[in-house]
């Protein structure tokens, strides 16, 4: 029979699908693996739905880049929150999810064998993306609290360098990153002729004392960041399918056509009910994230017990935690055992480049605070079983 492109034996295998049929498996099972959250979008957006078919010509192709009403509005949240004055809202792109936001990039800026610089851990979708382009991911590892290492970023750059992407805050980790290294990364960028690729599908979820920055507000030219945004994670709306880009001015033709020949535009229902979420605004978030930090403090203390077992850095973001878990088995060995003879899922850290030991990512967004407590008894549980069996 016809063969598979060879490019496509290089990309890892999608790891949410995989774990998700080992769920369906074992029917019972508490997930702490994907990440999304507890609650849908808005009222107010979905009402967006009730005059949609009022206009005939909404079941037509639309524009490339996104409805001028939801471009305008994304331009208005930019300025007013992440510090980004464009020169022209032609450099806002709305997408199918920041995820085509991210390919988009790659397409636009990569040749092949061309490198894209990632921080380890990454986000397992950017691998995947520049391996199914032809590029070459180069994994620079983090700190023990996964920061970035700013020397050893630059002493990875080389010739075939084409950009640098941060996550923050991070997905797996929770980290989030301070200004000082951002504003550093975003100026070797600059400096090196590079793109900076800032993914901010987090940019509300942030606690204590940690505060998201927009690295786009420090390039005056706008000429070297691409910023990635999403409404999946803080408007509830992971299935719509809508994220945006900010992208350099000189990049917007290349990613027109990158765009036409992928979705020619986004689904224009799911634009209108994006437009009522951005109307209500980020106040919507905000009033979920109370019980969000509530669930991120029952993990850490769930934790507690685990203290020889497990270490885990204090993640101040997202809604995430990364343990790394001493043990000899491989990760992916302990997620099936937690879900075949716990009832509990997450994910294993290999899918986010950590391959060297254990490592499991906690997600506590999408579960309620009573079952975010049992699964977590669960996952304690079984992790404590585990390593007991392992020793003996």
């Amino acid at each position: 029979m016809p063969g598979l492109a060879a490019r496509i034996e290089a990309v890892q295998s999608p790891i949410i699908p995989i774990v998700g049929n080992w769920i369906r498996q074992h029917p019972g099972t508490l997930s702490l693996g994907q990440g999304v959250v507890s609650y849908g979008p808005p009222p107010e957006a979905i009402a967006k739905l009730a005059i949609f078919h009022q206009d005939s010509t909404v079941h037509q192709y639309k524009a490339v880049q996104g409805i001028l009403p939801l471009v305008e509005a994304i331009a208005h949240k930019l300025e007013a929150e992440n510090g980004l004055i464009l020169k022209s809202t032609d450099q806002i792109v709305v997408t199918a999810g920041s995820n085509m936001a991210f390919m988009n990039a790659v397409l636009a800026i990569l040749d092949p064998g061309d490198e894209i610089i990632l921080q380890a851990p990454y986000y397992f979708n950017h691998e995947m993306a520049i391996t199914l382009a032809n590029g070459c991911p180069v994994c620079v590892p983090t700190d023990p609290n996964y920061q970035l290492q700013l020397d050893l970023i630059e002493a990875a750059i080389t010739d075939r360098t084409r950009a640098i992407v941060t996550v923050s805050p991070n997905n797996p980790s929770g980290a989030v990153y301070s200004q000082r290294d951002l504003q550093a990364v975003n100026q070797l960028c600059c400096d090196r002729n590079l793109y900076h690729i800032s993914d901010e599908a987090y940019e509300y979820f942030t606690y204590e004392e940690a505060e998201h920055i927009s690295p786009g507000s420090f390039d005056a030219s706008q000429n070297h960041t691409i910023s990635l945004f999403t409404l999946s994670k803080a408007y509830g709306f992971a299935s719509w399918r809508i994220g945006y880009m900010v992208i350099p001015p000189h990049l917007r033709v290349a990613v027109q056509k990158i765009q036409d020949t992928l979705l020619i535009c986004p689904p224009v229902v799911s634009q209108h009910v994006a437009l009522g979420a951005l109307q209500v605004g980020q106040d919507y978030c905000q009033q979920h994230l109370i019980a969000i930090e509530q669930k991120r403090d029952l993990v850490e203390k769930a934790l507690h017990p685990l203290q020889d077992l497990v270490s885990v850095s204090r993640g101040l973001g997202a809604f995430y935690f990364l343990l790394k878990v001493n043990t000899s088995l491989a990760d992916m060995t302990v997620v099936e055992q937690l879900i075949r003879n716990h009832g509990v899922a997450v994910i294993p850290g290999s899918a986010f480049g950590m391959k060297q030991g254990c490592y499991l990512r906690i997600a506590y967004g999408a579960l309620e605070i009573a079952s975010i407590a049992s699964g977590m008894t669960r996952l304690v549980q079984g992790l404590e079983e585990i390593a007991l069996a392992s020793r003996l």
